[in-house]
């Protein structure tokens, strides 16, 4: 099996070989932008995240697992334009409780901060982070990004992301009125919190 890197190597001299990483990759991003903006954002979200990695593929210098945090780094950035339909969507679930398009991501938020039930009150206290914040710890639940793949994905230092997530982590606490573990959920991931 060929490594993302060596398939981008491929493609720029065989174009179609570029499609192995949307099939690889694309339903992740889908996902994740689902979660983030709702499916009426993710589709386009997914797919001008593939046209510019093709488009800048042969700029691309990284290694083969460094393709998965690049990818999410355009999707993080094409999100931010649509960070006003995020709020507005975290906003309507606050109000209804019961969206099923995005209660699935939040069903995982839910599970991993052991507060069953309570999906209105963890959107209300996801849209009250900020969006730097809330973008970080979204790229850690929903997208399943290591600390350091977040780096990658954001272009910020990872003690950043350590802060961000920190941060969001004590924020959530707090508003949502938690005892949480003090023992880290890594999921396998590496590079998480000291």
């Amino acid at each position: 099996m060929n490594t993302d890197a060596e398939i981008i190597e491929r493609s720029r001299y065989g174009p179609a070989a570029f499609g192995e990483l949307y099939d690889r990759h694309g339903p992740d991003i889908y996902r994740y932008a689902a979660r983030r903006a709702g499916d009426f954002v993710a589709e386009d979200v997914m797919a001008e995240t593939f046209l510019i990695a093709f488009e800048g593929r042969a700029r691309f210098t990284g290694a083969g697992e460094a393709v998965r945090p690049w990818l999410f780094g355009i999707a993080t950035n094409l999100l931010r334009r649509h960070h006003r339909a995020e709020a507005r969507t975290l906003r309507a679930l606050a109000r209804s409780g019961d969206r099923a398009d995005t209660t699935a991501g939040l069903l995982a938020v839910e599970r991993r901060l052991d507060a069953p039930g309570h999906q209105a009150v963890i959107a209300q206290a996801l849209r009250g982070l900020a969006p730097i914040d809330r973008e970080a710890i979204l790229l850690y639940v929903w997208a399943d990004l290591s600390y350091q793949d977040i780096a990658t994905a954001t272009e910020v230092p990872l003690g950043t992301v350590r802060s961000r997530i920190n941060r969001a982590r004590r924020k959530l606490r707090v508003d949502l009125n938690l005892t949480l573990s003090d023992k880290e959920v890594d999921h396998g991931r590496p590079a998480t919190a000291p």
